[in-house]
């Protein structure tokens, strides 16, 4: 397989995952916890991969996702927007912090996406969520060392096939 096709498909491939575990069903109890599956794949990406992942890529896979949840039409693409916008501003910076600095500034990342959430959902006449609506931003901080690592391995593999 060629080098450019494996790297399609390692993109490609963590593009649905993400979609998949957002996706997946948990009981009542621990879903506050999930994270943003998709926002944590797509800051690894365009952290790493800018020339691939723009502003409209940003776009796009939020109206992909808002169809695929059938949520507001455009929520999760302003808040996918958002993120990507400022990881790809800071992305010089980010890129050569250790993954407890990156996990820190996602968090930063992550609660902000939760205030264009609730901005948006305020606009559209609902109610205030409940204080559980914070827990997915500690939680994909929890979690982004281990995207991380595991997405680096993988492009590691990858490189050393060559």
């Amino acid at each position: 397989m060629s080098r450019l096709r494996a790297r399609s498909w390692l993109f490609a491939g963590s593009i649905a995952c993400a979609f998949l575990l957002q996706l997946m069903p948990l009981p009542p109890l621990v879903e506050p916890f999930k994270p943003y599956w998709v926002g944590l794949v797509l800051v690894y990406w365009a952290i790493e991969t800018p020339e691939r992942v723009g502003l409209g890529f940003a776009f796009l896979l939020g109206v992909a996702a808002d169809l695929l949840v059938g949520e507001l039409l455009g929520e999760q693409a302003l808040r996918l927007l958002v993120i990507a916008f400022i990881v790809l501003r800071f992305r010089a910076r980010l890129r050569f912090f250790p993954v407890w600095q990156q996990s820190l500034a996602l968090l930063a990342l992550l609660l902000n996406d939760r205030i264009v959430m609730l901005m948006a959902r305020g606009f559209s006449g609902e109610p205030m969520p409940p204080v559980s609506f914070w827990f997915a931003p500690l939680t994909g901080t929890l979690a982004w060392p281990f995207v991380f690592l595991l997405f680096d391995d993988l492009r590691a593999r990858l490189r050393a096939h060559e």
